[in-house]
């Protein structure tokens, strides 16, 4: 079952509708009793079908899913359209917790933990009261690609109670780094398992290989159990994360 609606998030675009998503398996439809694990995703708008794609090409999550009957719950909800400068900010402002300078976009003002607080106390409260979920920390997931992985270490680490697992699919770590590498010394985690790759061509800068090394030991020495993938001409696309869904999803259920 796949549905879409509306909703607001006043505290970062006021009444402006955008969308949500949810993938619910077809097995709950003639199993009332049966609950599921959420897996909650950033960029909703590319996951599931071509057609909603910011860039025409999604990452095919709903033919997936289906084919393969996982037993899962994906929820979702659109990300921000607008510039970054203006007065209601961006994606990478929604989708960043701290603030940070850059070279391409300016001074960008990290919203990102309104964005969290919205999911953990609106988004989350409303899936679970009208679909079948586990709420239960120990199958709550977040994921998500890009800025959206940054966000994934962002909220593994800020709201571990609320999260035990998450899928960070090329991860934008160098934006707030010494910020994050602060969030991940001294956060308080449980048991905690975390998907974390990049592309071979994301990586052909000395200073990004780098990054990704010192951010995986930092992860490994807090006690995450941790998965990190180099993927071979993997880049940065919707078409590349597509194909790492075979392996982030098992790292996600692995011992449900």
């Amino acid at each position: 079952m796949y549905q879409q609606w509306e909703i607001t998030i006043p505290e970062l675009t006021g009444d402006e509708p955008r969308n949500a998503y949810i993938y619910v398996p077809d097995a709950a439809m003639v199993d009332d009793g049966r609950r599921y694990p959420v897996l909650y995703m950033f960029d909703g708008q590319n996951l599931f079908r071509d057609a909603d794609a910011s860039f025409g090409k999604s990452w095919g999550l709903l033919e997936y899913m289906t084919a393969n009957n996982v037993p899962l719950i994906v929820a979702a909800m659109e990300c921000n359209h607008h510039d970054e400068g203006e007065p209601c900010g961006g994606r990478l402002s929604e989708y960043s917790p701290y603030d940070f300078d850059n070279s391409q976009w300016g001074s960008i003002k990290g919203r990102g933990q309104i964005t969290m607080e919205y999911l953990v106390n609106e988004f989350k409260p409303y899936i679970d009261e009208h679909f079948p979920t586990l709420p239960e920390r120990e199958y709550t997931f977040i994921g998500g690609s890009s800025m959206g992985g940054l966000m994934t270490v962002y909220a593994l680490m800020a709201y571990n109670h609320v999260f035990s697992r998450g899928a960070a699919l090329s991860p934008s770590l160098g934006f707030c780094r010494q910020d994050l590498e602060a969030l991940i010394d001294g956060a308080r985690i449980g048991r905690t398992l975390l998907y974390m790759d990049y592309g071979s061509r994301e990586m052909r800068r000395i200073k990004t290989k780098q990054l990704f090394g010192d951010m995986t030991a930092r992860l490994i020495t807090r006690g995450v159990h941790l998965t990190s993938r180099i993927i071979p001409g993997g880049n940065h696309s919707e078409e590349s994360w597509e194909k790492q869904i075979p392996f982030f999803l098992p790292v996600l259920l692995y011992d449900l």
